[in-house]
């Protein structure tokens, strides 16, 4: 299965796109840029009729794989249905036709929803105040980072460092390097939770702030948070939690309450606003009082029976992002809260850890298990008994989706060998969760059997197996055109 590009496809004789004229009054275009900046030719765009060109992104689009079409059990990303409410409530036109540069006076719906949303996270994650500005999770994490960087700074204390544990999301080091701080790992136990001997020994003068998950990466319940949190505070540090996986615990507990200074929320994962494909997203940052003062301008605030945006912010590590954040996304996540409630953003979270545990049991002796359950609303299993077979976490991966599943997250967190880590989220059926053990069943059957058709899938997709090794060798001379494109070259059988 394949599709021509639309410059393949395209016809000399085709009419171009009938454009709209401009709905402005402007000057012509020699008053705007010279004559010597303008093109002499039109671009050469492809020329097709515009129903050629719809069925050939709907076919483009068939070949892509959608949360709408089937399950999409991406461990740590929480790839769950967003609601088509949501949308709607998006698209209403007193949202849509707003413009950033009105006058408060003229928006004091929008700043409500702000206001109103950011009361709503606060509550959920147990802060005092969010900035909703940051655009994306590792954004939010960066966020963050700078505003605790500015409180030691404010103290006169010049810390370099910050502790991020060896199951961490990748944006964790990054983000801290990001903001000039040194990254020092601390080791997991044997449990697969944090080792507190191993914090312990690197806490110091130097440390700024400990990144963490909770629960971690591998699914797992940090039983000793309070401990950590006494721990790192007695040094002077401060607590940050990675929001990606608060899906876990929405409205059970908060990590406000368990110590936590700073906390980064995924909209996208926990919110079920928009997931990825490059489009906006939003990363809130919630803050407990200390750091308040560092909060982004501006701020929403209510003055003289208004909603106002607050600018004189004298501590302030300034503004993150132009505007005031992804409102779009904004709305979405404010329409599911109010949609959902307290008991409903409580059920979701329940229903998410017990979707997780019951397809961990599922699988349980089919992959393994490399730490005692229960899990909370991810596990990482390990195909690493499949080894014997020839079957690796990969080959597991795309067995599912000859199977039609979308492949969990693999090879992370890095601390267990050929991880495959899955999440199903609340919003999945039993019926589909069943589905999908069967499927690990026989793909587990199939490495006994005929493990080499194992190696060759997925057979029945516009895309079968890569050579990813040629790609990993041959990138440089491909981007410097000195061979063909690695993407392209399809895996021989020996």
């Amino acid at each position: 299965m394949t599709e021509l590009l639309s410059f393949e496809k395209s016809r000399q004789n085709a009419h171009g796109p009938r454009l709209p004229e401009a709905d402005v009054e402007s000057p012509g275009p020699d008053d705007v840029l010279p004559r010597e900046l303008l093109r002499a030719q039109p671009p050469g765009l492809p020329r097709l009729s515009e129903p050629e060109i719809m069925r050939h992104y709907s076919r483009l689009a068939s070949m892509n794989y959608s949360i709408s079409e089937q399950f999409y059990p991406l461990g740590s990303c929480t790839m769950k249905y967003n609601p088509v409410a949501n949308e709607a409530a998006a698209a209403l036109p007193g949202f849509t036709d707003l413009h950033p540069y009105q006058d408060e006076e003229t928006v004091q719906g929008a700043l409500s929803l702000m206001w109103r949303l950011e009361q709503a996270l606060c509550a959920v994650v147990g802060v005092d105040r969010v900035t909703l500005q940051p655009a994306a999770g590792a954004h939010g994490e960066w966020t963050a980072l700078r505003m605790i960087q500015a409180f030691h700074r404010s103290r006169g204390e010049a810390r370099t460092e910050v502790l991020v544990p060896d199951s961490a999301h990748g944006t964790n080091p990054a983000s801290a390097a990001l903001s000039g701080f040194r990254v020092v790992e601390v080791r997991s136990g044997p449990d697969g939770r944090i080792s507190l001997a191993d914090l312990e020994s690197k806490l110091s003068p130097r440390v700024a702030a400990l990144m963490l998950t909770n629960p971690n990466t591998l699914g797992l319940f940090e039983r000793e948070i309070l401990d950590v949190a006494e721990i790192v505070h007695a040094t002077g540090a401060m607590l940050y939690y990675d929001g990606a996986n608060l899906n876990a615990f929405m409205g059970i507990c908060r990590p406000g309450d368990m110590g936590f200074d700073a906390v980064h929320m995924n909209l996208h994962k926990t919110f079920t606003t928009p997931h990825g494909g490059g489009g906006p997203g939003a990363g809130p940052v919630g803050v407990k009082a200390d750091l308040v003062p560092f909060l982004p301008t501006p701020t929403v605030e209510r003055m003289n029976g208004q909603l106002k945006l607050d600018f004189k912010r004298p501590k302030s590590i300034g503004r993150v992002r132009s505007f005031y954040g992804n409102f779009g996304m904004l709305v979405r996540a404010y329409t599911y809260i109010v949609a959902m409630g307290g008991d409903g953003l409580t059920q979701a979270s329940l229903d998410a850890v017990l979707g997780a545990n019951y397809l961990r049991h599922e699988v349980e002796g089919l992959l393994e298990m490399p730490h005692e359950g229960p899990c909370m609303h991810e596990f990482v299993a390990s195909a690493r008994n499949l080894a014997p077979r020839g079957i690796k976490a990969l080959d597991v991966a795309k067995g599912l989706l000859e199977r039609d599943f979308y492949a969990p997250t693999i090879y992370f967190p890095l601390v267990v060998p050929e991880a495959i880590m899955v999440e199903p989220t609340e919003t999945e059926s039993k019926a589909t969760l069943d589905a999908f053990a069967a499927a690990i069943k026989e793909i587990v059957t199939q490495a006994d059997e005929s493990p080499e058709t194992l190696h060759e899938a997925p057979h029945g997709l516009p895309v079968g197996r890569l050579d990813e090794v040629a790609t990993a060798r041959h990138i440089n001379a491909y981007l410097q055109g000195q061979s063909e494109d690695p993407i392209l070259r399809w895996k021989k059988a020996p």
